[in-house]
């Protein structure tokens, strides 16, 4: 197994507060998800630093630090130096609010088992597709063997509900997996198919299937967590063992088939009743809803949450419309908002992470793109809720569903085949809809957006013979070191040596003669290549690409000749202050690499064309 992340992995487990402060640790396909004693332990921000983190969330009851789709090979490192407690004694007294524990309890349920749920939506449509290809027929032992395998996970539901329903809880799970059994029983399925009237005690006993069911064990396995509990409490140590179990299945299993998993059973009734509802009356509002909103839901790490409605929703009703088209087109969209924003970005970094991480969004997992390129930029996230908006409206206005659950990106599609093409037309079209705005709507919001990212430009290397250069001030004012500008790039000198100057006019002229290699569309700053060499860029204050050029005229254009002395760029020095802007003008050696030594000549005061620095190869 690589050991590449457990430099990262001993990181984050010290600064969650150690193993002593974790109740539960699990991960989904992006985060590491984190129920901790104490969050006030927790070093949100130093977690935030480190490098092979994108973003840290407090969401529902968890700490989520976020790392992108390898995740699960982090993960692998940090239970090495995690071992997460469900001593419930240890943990301080939970203060959350009723609706923190209820998302908290309903995400840390569904979570675990998304992999599985995925994967047998997506054997579904595996099946799908073949028998829209004439390669399976649905009449044939073939079709029946694999759609037994895919329907297997849905059958056995309350099983996988009942073990991840008890980590949470902090009772036994395998207690919990023995109470699911009973309700799936061949003899209780015999039972039901009888139909026959049956007692226990004299009570009578509801029949019904609890085969893909979901709230009846749910409410099991919280009646048991207080039964098994209560147990313990009372159950000599020497018997312990014997007795909890025995207590604990007998009461709640009677307890389960008598009275909870009926009340389930009738809430899933009805539930199911709402979402039919739902899907004939209001198809549209919950796919535009979430469509246009996913983003958000998915950077609060809220989406687990409701989530577990589209399951629901096909475990009572055999198809769900209500979360699988609305995430499909707003996963899509992202995809599209970053890959447009990439083509759009001047940066080469930034084209090769968006290209990576649009085609990751295309293929249902948004959060690479989220926090590395539609988050820092906005325009696309703005573009990306559009499209998907829109997107999720014609998909619930001509009613589209899927017929499993699964990935909701463009491997998923086949989820949507169903006894007819109808519903594939449909969900293919609501995607080619929310493609076609989320592009139009990121490229156009890039002309007012993408001039705001700012990339600092290098001069690209001419072949010049170096020389030994002495470059003179190319503005009026107090000279300052480099560690002295209000900016990290600068002052670290990782843009290369040299010097600033706090302005007192608003003039720039060249340092030496050579020519212009870029000048930025907003004017704030400029790129020169001296006939000898000499790479420099000149940055006029600190955050005024903000001002999109307002306040500043330029007098040369890239790649045009300049002497030393000629006036290049002007500036209102007094608006800049006025509007609050640090006026320091940074000048930097962007080859300082090619030079030996790079010497001040000046301090204090300095006027145009005073010998400032002397470069030597």
């Amino acid at each position: 197994m690589s050991k590449k992340y457990e430099k990262l992995a001993e990181s984050i487990a010290a600064k969650v507060g150690g193993s002593d402060n974790v109740s539960t640790l699990a991960h989904c396909q992006t985060r590491l998800r984190f129920v901790l004693k104490d969050e006030n332990k927790a070093d949100k921000e130093g977690i935030k630093k480190l490098n092979g983190v994108a973003n840290v969330i407090e969401s529902g009851g968890q700490f989520q630090v976020v790392i992108g789709t390898h995740v699960e090979e982090v993960y692998e490192e940090v239970v090495k130096f995690i071992s997460p407690t469900e001593d419930t004694q240890a943990v301080e007294k939970d203060t959350r609010n009723l609706l923190s524990k209820l998302i908290d309890f309903i995400s840390g349920t569904f979570s675990p088992i998304i992999p599985a749920i995925s994967g047998a939506g997506m054997v579904k449509a595996l099946l799908a597709i073949l028998v829209l290809f004439n390669i399976v027929s649905n009449e044939s032992q073939t079709y029946y063997v694999i759609s037994f395998i895919a329907d297997a996970v849905f059958y056995f539901l309350p099983v996988l509900l009942a073990y991840t329903a008890a980590t949470k809880l902090k009772c036994s799970p395998y207690l919990a997996v023995g109470l699911a059994g009973i309700l799936l029983h061949p003899n209780f399925s015999a039972l039901v198919a009888a139909g026959d009237a049956v007692s226990v005690f004299g009570v009578p006993m509801r029949l019904v299937s609890y085969g893909t069911s979901v709230i009846p064990i749910l409410l099991i396995v919280f009646a048991q967590s207080y039964i098994e509990g209560f147990m313990r409490k009372i159950t000599p140590n020497a018997v312990k063992i014997i007795f909890v179990p025995m207590v604990t299945i007998f009461v709640t299993g009677l307890l389960g088939l008598l009275i909870l998993g009926p009340i389930g059973s009738y809430a899933g009734e009805y539930l199911a009743l709402a979402f039919e509802t739902l899907q004939n009356s209001g198809s549209w509002i919950t796919p535009t809803i979430v469509g246009a909103t996913l983003p958000i839901m998915v950077m609060f790490g809220l989406h687990h949450s409701v989530a577990p409605l589209g399951t629901m929703q096909v475990a009572s009703l055999g198809y769900e419309g209500i979360w699988g088209p609305g995430v499909m087109v707003s996963n899509i969209s992202v995809g599209i908002a970053v890959l447009v924003a990439g083509l759009r970005s001047k940066s080469k970094d930034t084209k090769q992470l968006a290209s990576a991480n649009g085609i990751t969004a295309l293929m249902g997992i948004t959060e690479p793109g989220l926090y590395a390129i539609a988050l820092p930029k906005k325009y696309p996230l703005i573009a990306a809720m559009i499209g998907g908006g829109i997107g999720g409206f014609y998909a619930g206005f001509t009613g589209t569903v899927r017929f499993a659950t699964g990935s909701s990106g463009l491997p998923a599609i086949p989820l949507y085949i169903g006894e007819d093409i109808g519903n594939l037309i449909n969900i293919l079209i609501a995607i080619v809809i929310a493609s076609v705005v989320t592009g139009v709507a990121t490229y156009f919001l890039s002309f007012r957006f993408e001039k705001d990212d700012e990339t600092i430009i290098v001069p690209e290397s001419v072949e010049i013979t170096l020389e030994d250069t002495t470059l003179m001030t190319p503005i009026e004012g107090e000279i300052l070191p480099l560690s002295k500008v209000n900016d990290e790039a600068f002052s670290s000198e990782a843009l290369g040596k040299g010097f600033a100057i706090e302005p007192s006019d608003g003039r720039v002229v060249a340092p030496f003669d050579g020519e212009v290699v870029t000048i930025f569309p907003t004017k704030h700053a400029i790129g020169l290549l001296s006939n000898t060499g000499v790479e420099v860029l000149i940055h006029i204050g600190i955050d005024t690409v903000k001002l999109d050029g307002k306040y500043f005229e330029a007098f040369v254009e890239t790649g045009q000749p300049v002497t030393k002395g000629q006036l290049l760029v002007t500036f209102d020095l007094a608006k800049l202050r006025e509007e609050g802007y640090v006026t320091q003008v940074p000048v930097v050696i962007t080859n300082t690499h090619q030079y030996s030594t790079i010497e001040n000549l000046a301090k204090g005061s300095c006027k145009e064309n005073d010998d400032v620095l002397l470069v030597r190869v």
